[in-house]
């Protein structure tokens, strides 16, 4: 999948949680802004794997620094694309939300982590639906992808991707926003 659809994907995820599973009550500005970030974040760090990655794209030396990352984590689609690199992710960005802390202390941590973890696995739900697949059990080397089979898949940046995929997601935004409209109205009150 693209990142565009990473991103709508993950806040897409975001909102069918708080929507349909885990209503939040208690949500102040500084939390709201920093777990959307974190959401984004998370929606497109699997593919920090990727040479060709923002985060590489963006720093001095990126480049060279991707494409030696790339080749030390196994390439694109290997261990961040699996529970074991879910499970890393998110065990690094706990201790990192708990050493910011105290310089960040109205945020809850533990909705900005959630937050973060469904954007991960959004990314990874939505890259089992391509062809090449997501290696869930790392160290198992098999991809599982959705359908099972293969030629049923879609191609990444496709018309299939961008006529159908991207456009889903904001009508599943927009029908969950729609039908969650006076609970989500009344959690932006109280930011």
């Amino acid at each position: 999948m693209t990142g565009r659809t990473h991103d709508l994907a993950a806040i897409t995820a975001l909102l069918a949680v708080i929507c349909l599973v885990v209503p939040i009550y208690n949500l102040n500005m500084t939390t709201f802004l920093v777990a959307l970030l974190a959401n984004q974040i998370g929606g497109i760090l699997p593919d920090i794997d990727q040479p060709t990655a923002p985060l590489w794209k963006n720093l001095p030396i990126g480049k060279l620094v991707g494409r030696f990352f790339d080749k030390s984590i196994g390439g694109h689609r290997f261990i961040t694309h699996s529970l074991l690199g879910v499970a890393l992710f998110g065990f690094l960005f706990w201790m990192l939300l708990n050493f910011l802390h105290p310089i960040m202390p109205s945020v809850d941590n533990l909705i900005v982590w959630w937050s973060f973890m469904i954007g991960i696995l959004s990314h990874l739900v939505m890259d089992s639906f391509t062809k090449e697949g997501v290696p869930w059990l790392l160290p198992f080397p098999f991809k599982f992808g959705l359908p099972p089979v293969k030629s049923l898949r879609l191609t990444t940046g496709k018309a299939i991707e961008t006529l159908v995929v991207f456009p889903g997601l904001i009508v599943i935004s927009g029908l969950l926003i729609a039908a969650n409209y006076n609970y989500l109205l009344q959690l932006l009150h109280q930011l």
